[in-house]
């Protein structure tokens, strides 16, 4: 009975104009007034069906409540299946959906036209951003079997800190100022974890401590950092190419055009594939970087950027495994407990190249509930700490 009346409402008001959000609240008001004389329709069911309404016509529909709570960080819509959410670690499935899938792609359409991406059959998967920063991901039918499918991931209003971290047990503060010291003296540092492990957050977290004095340039597929207090700062996202002739820049661009623009410090938001020649390569001749890459573990790290660089040129793995002990100080790998909480499990440096092998030394370790400190570090070039 709430979706007949919410479609009634929405038919009914007059939205020509360049209308405020209360003078659109007005005219809704008025025409729920209208519609429910001589039916039975709660306070609670009423003021549902007024945000339901303005959603609809000015934000993101059901998802908009969603997105407005501050406690859940995923959002997934399965089609018109149903929507699932994540809120303090946990999975729920939530008692609303989507009435059809034309207003589901309606709301991603919306989406992905604030960020200037476009997603249509013949380029079924997008990634996008809403204005806040959260990552998006579409996935159109009928690629998506049961229609489309919508996942967002958000992060909190506030950057986190590494006192929060702190706080909540996802590092030891030995470890922070350890991390502290080798941001302010330029390492070039990698964070490695799987998917939802926290590596765009933590990345933030370490670039709180760049000074303030340095040039910084960062790059992502789609903007999520949220880099505080650095006046000298470019940010630059990718493109997809589209119709109208405007050709794809990639992260490899993007890299290659970072090294001219006299940066102290590169941040790449992910490194994914082929751009990790350009990342080595920009680390091994001078720059101090920060970059994040999937991996389940920090030995798993090297064959990771090995793959990667493969497929975009043809190198001696022992070249490739040099480089990455030449060029990154440290690593950083994060983990998802059972319980949820994300945590640094391990903090290693690569030594050395050893009978083909990169040879690490692990200075912090996750055991039995704790970060804790297990060694060193031993490479000349990082004893400045």
């Amino acid at each position: 009975m709430n979706e007949s009346i919410q479609d009634e409402v929405r038919n009914n008001i007059n939205l020509s104009g360049n209308l405020t959000e209360e003078e659109i609240m007005e005219l809704v008001d008025e025409e729920i007034i209208r519609i429910s004389k001589g039916r039975v329709i709660t306070l609670k069911e009423r003021e549902k069906i007024r945000m339901d309404v303005l959603h609809d016509i000015r934000h993101l529909g059901q998802i908009q409540r969603l997105i407005d709570d501050p406690e859940i960080t995923e959002i997934m819509v399965n089609g018109t299946d149903g929507i699932f959410i994540e809120k303090k670690g946990k999975l729920i499935r939530i008692n609303d959906h989507f009435e059809s899938k034309e207003k589901l792609r309606k709301v991603i359409w919306q989406i992905t036209a604030e960020c200037n991406r476009v997603v249509n059959e013949s380029s079924p998967i997008v990634d996008a951003r809403l204005p806040d920063g959260a990552r998006v991901n579409v996935v159109l039918d009928p690629v998506a079997l049961n229609g489309p499918i919508l996942t967002i991931r958000r992060f909190p209003p506030k950057p986190i800190t590494m006192e929060a971290l702190i706080e909540m047990n996802s590092i030891s503060k030995s470890a922070a100022e350890f991390l502290k010291d080798a941001v302010e003296n330029g390492y070039n540092i990698l964070v490695s974890g799987g998917t939802g492990s926290g590596k765009t957050t933590f990345l933030n977290v370490l670039s709180d401590f760049i000074p303030a004095k340095e040039r910084v340039i960062t790059i992502e597929d789609s903007a999520e950092l949220q880099l505080q207090n650095l006046p000298n700062i470019v940010r630059m996202e990718t493109r997809n190419a589209n119709v109208e002739g405007c050709r794809e820049i990639t992260i490899r661009d993007l890299i290659k055009s970072s090294l001219r623009m006299r940066p102290d410090r590169i941040i790449v938001g992910e490194v994914r594939s082929k751009e990790a020649i350009d990342m080595l390569q920009s680390v091994n001749v001078g720059h101090s970087a920060m970059t994040t890459v999937h991996a389940n573990s920090v030995k798993d790290v090297i064959s990771r950027l090995e793959t990667m660089v493969l497929m975009g040129m043809e190198m001696p793995i022992s070249a490739i495994r040099g480089q990455i002990v030449a060029g990154f100080d440290l690593m950083v790998h994060l983990g998802r407990c059972k319980d949820g909480q994300r945590k640094v499990l391990e903090i290693a440096e690569p030594v050395e190249v050893v009978n083909g092998n990169v040879k690490m030394n692990t200075l912090f370790e996750y055991m039995n509930g704790k970060l804790t400190m297990t060694g060193e570090p031993v490479n000349e070039k990082r004893k400045v700490i």
